[in-house]
């Protein structure tokens, strides 16, 4: 029998003052706890409490990340009554903080894996300590050299890989005893962490090339061994890497990127939505994307597949994606084009004058776009000109700027509802207050991506699919984007994040369903519905 320090020192067994007096007599846990016993939600009341007086959010943070280490229960319950305040606290922005200081606060590592490209012999060693005997069905890896908004930040950035799954399990309930946080530590280019004396990941420039594929298969190839049921998401890789590790397992496991094809998915649902408020058809649109990286490449993937989802052919569907980023409109004789860029590059001998079209407002002016969406970290770039030259040939325009945080954004949502006189329709990167105009209220989505990839991964575990094809990410999509008021006065046109718990019970479905439909599950299932509630945690105690 485990002892009674044993028994509260880890978190999935752990109830705290919730044990039972007979459970504490039967577990010799009789003098380890104070006398009275709690229910759960006298616990959660308690801890809700303790959280309000912290001084600012990285203290809230270390203080959810102690709870998180101690009952994990107790932590989802709390969570769960609220995601929305919890989750800017767990991921984005205070991760960022946190991936900043991981040294100097690290204590416990959250039932994380570490994996060293210096010891690949000991990938296989490596995962089956860090999974503990539990059945991992979900593992988020990084190897954290382009964390949004802070760049390359080696071993510390296992943070974001914890946060993701949190969110995982406190929107969409999926098992926390099922989920494995990783990261691949293959070396790091900042400097600031090479110099420091603290840092706690190997000291040296990341590794490329053939040795870094290598360790990357080997990885896989042992997680697909140890855990049969695995969908494997991966998070923050560079954009060569990203790119180049998608395409070569995506056909082959159970798996997904979320910079390429989260993001993109949202983006997605976020047009759909605009055009159910609109009555527009979305082969008609015209979309520039502003910001031609991972994230602007990815939205563009996204968007042309959905074309060819509705009957367009590839050659039509490229015709109605322009990219734009530092160097203005990319052609085909752009420099250094990336392999995700190519597909979408326009001919010069299509303009009159293409040189001019170095800057946003002349592309703009060019092509009278009905879609823009920024991703290019460039503040204020969807300037009032530019706007306003928008909306002089589209009636609605679409307009997302997705760049975060705040002071990355290109545009605010007040300014272009105003300058196009309530006619936009608008989703952010960032949560932005409804805005008031003229005796409208103009409600602002958000696309975050935690509206998409929990759902979608439930529903992904619960139908036991093989692949995430572009067939059920478009389902998603739908589902999302199928969610908004389209009758409400300035509807938004994604669904809010304060319920994201009930849309991702939605999603989860459709996308098992889709899956079902598709005959791609490893088992039979026979009802999607069923299939992803009987897969779904709840955060309760049991006897």
């Amino acid at each position: 029998m485990k002892t009674a320090q044993e028994i509260l020192n880890n978190p999935f067994m752990n109830k705290g003052t919730a044990f039972t007096m007979e459970e504490r007599k039967a577990l010799n846990l009789i003098g380890a706890l104070p006398p009275t016993v709690q229910t759960l939600e006298e616990q959660v009341e308690r801890t809700y409490k303790q959280f309000c007086k912290k001084a600012n959010n990285q203290e809230k943070r270390i203080y959810l990340m102690t709870l998180f280490n101690t009952n994990r229960i107790l932590f989802y319950a709390l969570m769960a009554q609220h995601v929305v305040e919890f989750m800017p606290i767990v991921y984005d922005p205070v991760v960022a903080d946190a991936i900043r200081q991981y040294d100097e606060l690290f204590m416990k590592p959250q039932d994380a894996g570490f994996l060293s490209i210096d010891h690949p012999e000991d990938i296989e060693t490596s995962l089956i300590n860090a999974a503990g005997g539990r059945d991992i069905r979900l593992i988020v890896v990084t190897d954290a050299e382009a964390i949004l908004g802070i760049g390359d930040w080696g071993v510390n950035g296992v943070a974001i890989s914890i946060g993701k799954l949190m969110v995982y399990t406190a929107a969409a309930g999926i098992n926390p005893d099922n989920v494995l946080p990783l990261v691949l530590d293959v070396g790091t280019n900042n400097k600031q962490l090479l110099d420091n004396p603290l840092y706690l990941g190997n000291r040296h420039e990341r590794v490329r090339g053939k040795a870094y594929y290598d360790f990357v298969d080997k990885f896989v190839t042992t997680a697909e061994k140890l855990f049969p049921h695995l969908y494997l998401h991966w998070e923050d890789f560079g954009r060569p890497n990203a790119a180049a590790i998608l395409k070569k397992y995506q056909e082959k496991i159970t798996t997904f990127n979320d910079d390429i094809q989260g993001t993109g998915i949202v983006a997605l649902a976020g047009i759909l939505g605009a055009l159910n408020i609109s009555k527009e058809k979305y082969t008609d649109q015209k979309v520039m994307i502003f910001g031609a990286g991972t994230a602007g490449a990815g939205i563009a993937h996204q968007i042309f597949e959905e074309f060819m989802q509705q009957g367009l052919s590839e050659e039509e569907a490229r015709k109605h994606i322009y990219l734009v980023d530092k160097q203005g409109l990319l052609f085909e004789d752009t420099n250094d084009l990336t392999e995700a860029q190519k597909p979408f590059v326009r001919q010069r001998s299509e303009f009159e004058n293409s040189a001019s079209l170095a800057t946003l407002y002349n592309a703009v002016k060019a092509i009278h776009p009905s879609v823009l969406i920024g991703t290019s970290t460039q503040p204020g770039k969807f300037s009032e000109e530019v706007v306003k030259e928008m909306a002089t040939a589209v009636k609605r325009p679409i307009i997302f700027p997705l760049s975060n945080p705040t002071e990355l954004a290109e545009a605010k949502a007040e300014d272009l509802i105003r300058w196009t006189d309530g006619h936009a329709l608008v989703a952010t990167g960032i949560p932005s207050a409804p805005v008031e105009y003229k005796g409208v209220t103009y409600n602002i989505g958000q696309a975050n991506n935690a509206l998409m990839y929990p759902g979608l991964g439930l529903g992904v575990i619960a139908s036991t699919a093989k692949v995430v094809n572009q067939t059920l990410l478009s389902a998603a999509a739908h589902a999302l984007g199928g969610i908004v008021n389209s009758d409400q006065p300035g509807a938004a046109v994604l669904p809010p994040v304060d319920k994201l718990t009930e849309f991702s019970e939605h999603l989860a479905i459709v996308v098992a369903q889709n899956a079902i439909q598709q005959g791609i599950t490893k088992k039979k299932i026979n009802n999607a519905q069923e299939a992803v509630r009987q897969m779904k945690w709840l955060p309760k105690y049991t006897e």
